[in-house]
């Protein structure tokens, strides 16, 4: 047994079969151990043809089996021969036919309700034509889970289907027991690979759906350049589709709205597997494929499936590998027995607990799975992630009598408690029977708190147990706390080896999480920071607190809020809780439900860390003091401390632990100043939060949610939410606080969530001289060379070009202005295609450069083209946009190798409100300044979502009268023409009325169209059952497209329903 181990897991053999250059691979593990491309790469010019025939060539050169299909009936009769020979089956042709209607091509399943038959619902029940065996029934697998290689893989190629809207041709197409469960979408070398991506949504809306709808069962995407290969999940690209359209989906937040949500294959040392054969050899190895598809995909509660990434897998299975080795050898109950996984902040770590979680419960030698968390609201945060990855499938507790319950319950398989909790536990049971069960012990961000007394309780009390911790920040030798026993210093001597690594530097490369910004903002002439981390400089902190020092960084926060969060900006459709205030008084919150609400946010929020209490309390009242003096700088400010060492020298990392469910430790004069704090608050949000226990633990809850939902502008804390706290509308930290090591990294990672493209980077603006901190923090988690990754470059690079690390001249900002300004004059017609393509790439460039560029102080007074010249380049390139677009069969494809920034166009938006300030403007001057009629049509034509509007703005102006109320005459107008455009819609398509308006009623007052469902159904006007032509789903699709277009032409400028 032990050679048949050692050869099994510890296999190092170079392979050259079929030129796969693997140099180390575990032939049970999913991602290769390490992997180096082919040295030899063909150099003659490779069509996109030919970039197909290649990788289909691959992938039968690994087993795959080609077929010449091109037409669903040939793909249906493939698919019922799979199935038969999947279940060792023959169905008679009534089995079959009924089986297929139900079961497979149901017309009231979309992609949501294939991706859940195919994630949980696989095994079908298939109803006899005659009894067999006296059963009337028997199962039928679509896939097999248990066993994968007894699944069948196909590949096929130009698939065409003329059922929808336009006739589309699919590239490849990788089918599982006849399933198309993977598409793939090639474009040639050299173009862009985000066509490739933005072509699989033309699809969605073309013809995906058409005919029996088999493509809606496509899983995973996979898009390629030849150069570059990515892949996705459907619900990332539906999200995408949903949120351009917008439709979306009611439930939960979607974050998986765009290209920034693509992922790249890498190997077990993070190194990016980017060329298509490359990508083909290891990805989709017939082993690796099956095993993505049946393991690592995760279809949450909230209906999105997650593909795990490639490091979220390694972690995994490195700890099942762990669990079966060290049990084999006996070594539970030792670090031996255990490891660590250093995943960076913001990559995923709940994902990969929770599938490791899940997979080792499911392990014959495993009796339950502990997932500790180290404070109460992480132990809430991370059930509600468990039970959005499968609903049940985790216990929390409220207290120590339930977590004992659960620890003597054998159904309760995986429990999520807090540290705490489970010491308090063992000390009330020094003797019970869990001590003595096989148990996998996983703790999350283990850099806090288990370095101590806690950890130690634990780990003495139980007797079989395999130690796991999950960090982006572990301990070395360099950043050990200096209060730990010499012995329990290091995340290795607590938990053990290390498993896997994923550094930020690793993270922000493969685009998971964002690059910083800093601004080093001087606020004192001497040099501040400390050199011997153990001295309290009093007279140096007492000039830190100067007044005029304090004065001066609230009005910079004040002066620069809007730009450094981008409030000034296009708003942005984003999904916030409702009902906060009831979920965070809630004594369990599993009883109520989240109410969501879909919104438009203009810009994002921010946190300010600042050293103490006392510098707390002395920025929050200067705040209150200049915002009553300015009334135009009026922000939403809050502030949240509980007891912890005031000092941020007198903790290692700058960060100390602060208990947010105790206040009683607070002296009086501190106490007193939070509870007026918080009593602002209530008088802000209209809740009734004190500083006594239950209510300020009501306080931190509601605190957080509301930082989530973007209402809280501005954040002062002193160690709060500076670790564990994630929220996507957080983009900006504000530093008055020496932080130092894992401290500084968990801090400034707070602001580097990806949203969307709009939010291109974390900005840090500190008060405080902390590069040479920040340069040690990075080369300690990521490498020497990590800021050059990690870190932004300067203004003056960015703005006048710079050349890269591989000595390649990048354009500055001001050059390619001086380029669009020399070769397209503002305002001047572009005729032809060439140079419509031009001119798209080179705006394109200088609106992503624009949108970093903005965040810098500097860029103020230098950006050179006028606001007319602004909305000039924009209707231009709007445009091109508009008639470059597919719209309709007999339009040719032309925008192959172009890609739009329309996120970075919005983000300059101008809204309806400026519109009729504007009209409001034109009326009072009696609409004799046509200049100001000239600057509004100049405005609707530079804003994308104002276009579809504009025949409706001009004709109100030209209605307009001396008598005339703008306001109320807007409204009357614009609920007069919604419901005549309506009226239209079901008079051409001939929908049943009365049912249409419940469907448009619901989709305004949820805030999008629902696509799927009964309701739509009953809009439709009758037709024929049996329908061969497939009219119902064209009409169906017809329908649809007409309501979207007509829900998002009236949703922004007009309230209520029809």
């Amino acid at each position: 047994m032990l050679l048949r181990h050692l050869l099994r897991n510890f296999i190092g053999v170079v392979q050259k079969m079929n030129k796969i250059n693997v140099v180390a691979e575990n032939p049970e593990s999913t991602v290769v151990a390490e992997y180096q491309g082919m040295k030899t790469k063909q150099t003659e010019y490779q069509s996109e043809a030919d970039l197909e025939k290649a990788f289909i060539k691959q992938l039968q050169n690994q087993a795959y089996d080609y077929l010449p299909i091109h037409s669903e009936k040939d793909l249906i009769d493939n698919l019922r021969h799979q199935l038969e020979k999947l279940n060792d089956y023959h169905f008679t042709d009534k089995e079959w036919d009924r089986f297929f209607k139900q079961e497979i091509a149901n017309p009231n399943c979309g992609i949501k309700e294939k991706t859940k038959i195919i994630q949980e619902d696989y095994k079908k029940v298939l109803y006899y034509e005659k009894p067999v065996d006296n059963s009337p029934f028997r199962n039928i697998l679509l896939i097999d889970k248990d066993n994968i290689h007894n699944n069948t893989l196909q590949v096929i190629n130009q698939y065409e289907t003329d059922d929808g809207t336009r006739t589309n041709r699919y590239d490849a197409t990788v089918l599982v027991n006849g399933l198309p469960l993977v598409h793939i979408e090639l474009k040639r070398r050299g173009v862009d690979i985000k066509d490739a991506f933005n072509q699989i949504n033309r699809y969605q809306n073309d013809s995906f759906w058409a005919g029996s709808g088999l493509y809606e069962f496509v899983q995973i995407f996979v898009i390629s350049n030849g150069t570059y290969t990515k892949y996705y999940s459907n619900t990332t690209r539906q999200s995408h589709i949903s949120e351009n359209s917008g439709a979306s989906s009611k439930k939960g937040k979607k974050t998986s709205n765009s290209f920034e949500f693509t992922s790249w294959w890498a190997d077990r040392k993070n190194k990016p597997i980017i060329d298509l054969i490359d990508f083909a050899k290891t990805f989709f190895a017939k082993h690796t494929i099956l095993n993505i598809l049946t393991k690592y995909c995760v279809f949450t509660s909230d209906e999105m499936l997650m593909v795990m990434r490639p490091y979220q897998i390694v972690a995994t299975e490195s700890i099942i590998n762990k669990i079966n080795i060290s049990s084999n050898y006996k070594q539970y109950g030792t670090v031996d027995g255990g490891g660590y996984i250093w995943h960076t902040t913001g990559s995923g770590k709940t994902l990969s607990s929770f599938k490791t979680a899940q997979l080792a419960q499911n392990m014959a030698i495993i009796d339950k799975v502990l997932f500790v968390v180290d404070r109460k609201d992480l132990d809430y945060q991370t059930m509600k992630e468990y039970d959005k990855f499968e609903k049940g499938a985790a216990n929390s507790n409220t207290s120590t009598a339930v977590l004992k319950k659960q620890l003597e319950n054998s159904n309760a398989r995986i429990i999520i408690t807090t540290i705490q909790k489970l010491t308090c536990f063992i000390k009330q049971n020094k003797e019970h029977p869990v001590y003595n069960q096989h148990i996998v012990i996983i703790f999350d961000e283990c850099h806090r708190s288990q370095f101590g007394e806690m950890h130690q309780t634990i780990t003495k009390a139980f007797k079989k147990y395999h130690l796991f911790g999950f960090t982006g920040t572990p301990i070395f030798a360099e950043n050990a706390y200096t209060g730990c026993k010499s012995d329990l210093k290091t995340t290795a001597q607590l938990f053990g080896e290390q498993l896997h690594t994923y550094t930020i530097v690793d993270a922000i490369a493969d685009k998971n999480v964002l690059p910083f910004r800093i601004d080093y903002i001087s606020t004192m002439k001497e040099q501040e920071n400390i050199k011997d981390s153990k001295v309290w400089d009093i007279n140096r902190e007492k000039a830190l607190a100067a007044p005029e020092r304090i004065s001066r960084i609230v009005s910079y926060i004040l002066e620069h809020f809007n730009q450094k969060t981008m409030r000034n900006d296009r708003s942005y459709s984003y999904n916030i809780l409702t009902n906060v205030a009831d979920i965070a008084k809630a004594k369990n919150r599993k009883d109520i439900d989240e109410i969501k609400q879909k919104v438009r946010l203009t810009g994002f929020n921010s946190i300010f860390a600042v050293s103490s209490i006392p510098f707390a309390k002395l920025y929050y009242e200067e705040f209150r003091k200049q915002m009553a003096e300015n009334p135009l700088q009026k922000l939403k400010i809050a502030t949240i401390f509980s007891f912890g060492m005031n000092g941020d020298d007198n903790s290692d990392d700058g960060v100390f632990d602060e208990n947010p469910e105790d206040t009683s430790r607070l002296d009086k004069s501190d106490r007193d100043f939070l509870e007026s704090a918080i009593d602002d608050y209530n008088k802000m949000f209209d809740t009734s939060y004190d500083t006594s226990s239950d209510k300020f633990q009501n306080y931190y809850k509601d605190v957080s949610m509301r930082m989530k939902n973007r209402e809280i502008d501005l954040l002062i804390v002193v160690n709060m939410f500076l670790t564990g706290f994630d929220a996507t509308t957080l983009n900006t930290l504000w530093v008055d606080k020496n932080l130092r090591m894992q401290g500084l990294l968990q801090a400034f990672s707070r602001t580097n969530r990806i949203l969307n493209a709009v939010k291109a980077f974390g900005n840090i603006v500190c008060f405080r001289n902390l590069e040479e901190a920040t340069n040690k923090s990075l080369a300690l988690f990521g490498d020497k060379e990590a800021g050059g990754i990690v870190l932004l470059k300067t203004f003056a690079e960015y703005y006048n070009g710079y050349t890269d690390d591989k000595g390649k001249y990048v354009k500055g900002y001001k050059e390619l202005i001086d380029e669009i300004k020399e070769n397209y004059p503002a305002g001047e017609l572009i005729i032809s295609e060439k140079e419509k393509r031009s001119f798209v790439k080179l705006y394109g460039a200088i609106l992503r450069l624009k949108n970093i560029l903005s965040s810098f102080d500097e860029f103020a007074g230098k950006e050179i083209l006028s606001e007319r010249d602004v909305q000039d380049y924009h209707s231009q390139y709007l445009r091109i946009y508009d008639e470059l677009r597919p719209q309709g069969k007999e339009k040719d494809n032309v925008n192959d190798d172009l890609v739009f920034e329309i996120e970075l166009i919005k983000q300059v938006e101008i809204n309806n409100d400026y519109i009729l300030m504007l009209i409001k403007k034109y009326h009072e001057g009696h609409m004799e300044d046509k200049e100001i009629k000239v600057s509004i049509l100049k405005s609707v034509d530079a804003s994308i979502e104002l276009r579809s509007k504009k025949d409706l703005i001009e004709n109100f102006i030209d209605s307009l009268t001396p008598s005339s109320n703008v306001d109320e005459d807007w409204k009357k107008y614009v609920n007069e023409q919604k419901i005549t455009e309506l009226n239209k819609i079901i008079e051409e398509e001939n929908l049943n009325k009365e049912e249409t308006y419940k469907y448009v009623n619901n989709a305004f007052k949820n805030g999008y169209v629902q696509e799927n469902g009964i309701q739509i159904n009953k809009v439709l006007p009758p037709l024929p059952i049996i329908d061969p032509q497939k009219r119902r789903q064209k009409k169906r699709e017809t329908v649809i497209q007409k309501i979207i277009a007509f829900f998002n032409r009236f949703r922004d400028i007009s309230t209520g329903g029809v």
